[in-house]
């Protein structure tokens, strides 16, 4: 695994305190305190936008920006259209006519770390995990990486992100996963409410039958997706 890889840089997030529980965007205590491990310290961007998929989004976008990786920021809207950072910092904009439709316009040139989180909030309020499962290539679970996804896409959908992955005596891979949730909240690492002694790890090879996080459904096989 590179140094400057995607998967080294989520791996080096910090955390905050031991014991630190889930906020709601707007400050209160989440009902669940019993899904996450551990709470990762990162902000929430905007009011109630950064639920599953944007969490996962702004992980990438933000290595991106931190390892200079600026032409190759773009996500997809739900509605399928490409919205590239080196466009919207060269001076477009995309504009929303009827909820669905959209187009460029001229806009105001700008590569600020402020403009870039304008760009994120406009990509959180337009994408979801429908789009992001779209953009994404399937792979297997022999092929998994720290930084792939768990997505099932819907409205709603979820996704879910591979922080880390080891591997046992017997050779056997397990993971360990981040998420957002509905409202958007602190991004966490998900605890393992099934197997507590394994918590925070989970088998890969679970995905056979499905793999079962404390709030959604089981995800299986055909939910990976990588980059």
């Amino acid at each position: 695994m590179s140094g400057d890889g995607f998967g080294a840089w989520l791996r080096a997030r910090p955390l905050r305190p031991s014991g630190t529980k889930v906020r709601l965007f707007n400050g209160r205590l989440k009902g669940n305190q019993r899904a996450h491990h551990a709470v990762v310290d990162i902000d929430l961007i905007g009011r109630n936008l950064q639920q599953c998929a944007d969490a996962v989004i702004r992980l990438r976008a933000e290595w991106q920006w931190a390892r200079g990786r600026h032409k190759d920021i773009s996500f997809r809207l739900t509605n399928g259209m490409n919205v590239p950072w080196k466009k919207w910092s060269s001076g477009w904009r995309v504009k929303v006519e009827g909820g669905r439709r959209t187009r460029w316009v001229k806009g105001r040139k700008s590569r600020s770390k402020k403009a870039f989180r304008r760009y994120l909030k406009f990509i959180m309020t337009y994408a979801g995990t429908a789009s992001l499962a779209r953009q994404l290539k399937r792979t297997k679970p022999a092929k998994v990486r720290i930084g792939d996804i768990l997505v099932q896409g819907g409205f709603p959908g979820h996704a879910v992100i591979v922080l880390d992955m080891a591997k046992g005596p017997s050779g056997k891979r397990f993971v360990m996963l981040g998420q957002s949730f509905m409202p958007a909240q602190d991004f966490h690492v998900l605890a393992n409410r099934n197997r507590r002694k394994l918590s925070p790890w989970y088998r890969l090879d679970s995905l056979r039958t499905g793999l079962a996080t404390p709030e959604w459904r089981p995800f299986k096989k055909r939910d990976l997706r990588t980059w």
